[in-house]
């Protein structure tokens, strides 16, 4: 590898203004976005319209969006709106199996308990014998 010529001296003191200087700075704001990310911002405004209130088709909603060089198909919005409402239910799904996760454990084991219990309590009228009798009420139990 060859070395810079005409190189400048780097000193300390420069580095550490450089480093305050790169600290400083802000994120740039991206011009342009995916067509998933927009309809992500303007899902609140498309629903709106589109609800059975407003009326209008996402067809028609495209129409509009095309006047602001925003060239969207009714179908590609429809698509990720319903992409969009899948995976903010999968997120509730998740927060919500947390909690219910515990309940359902007490239903089960409470059905349990409950089924075992009658199977203490339903005589058995078999021609077995006590013995084989009493291995099915245990079995019944487990």
């Amino acid at each position: 590898m060859a070395e810079q010529q005409n190189s400048e001296v780097i000193t300390k003191e420069k580095i550490d203004k450089a480093i305050n200087l790169l600290k400083e700075q802000k994120p740039k704001e991206r011009e342009d976005v995916s067509d998933r990310e927009a309809v992500r911002k303007m899902r609140r405004y498309i629903e709106k319209l589109t609800s059975d209130k407003y009326g209008y088709t996402y067809d028609e909603v495209s129409e509009m969006l095309k006047g602001l060089g925003i060239n969207l198909t009714g179908s590609r919005i429809k698509y990720l709106i319903g992409e969009l409402k899948k995976s903010s239910r999968r997120r509730q799904k998740t927060s919500d199996s947390d909690s219910s996760t515990l309940e359902n454990g007490a239903v089960e084991n409470q059905s349990a308990v409950t089924t075992s219990s009658k199977a203490e309590e339903t005589p058995v009228t078999s021609t077995l014998g006590k013995k084989k009798q009493q291995q099915a009420v245990e079995a019944a139990i487990k």
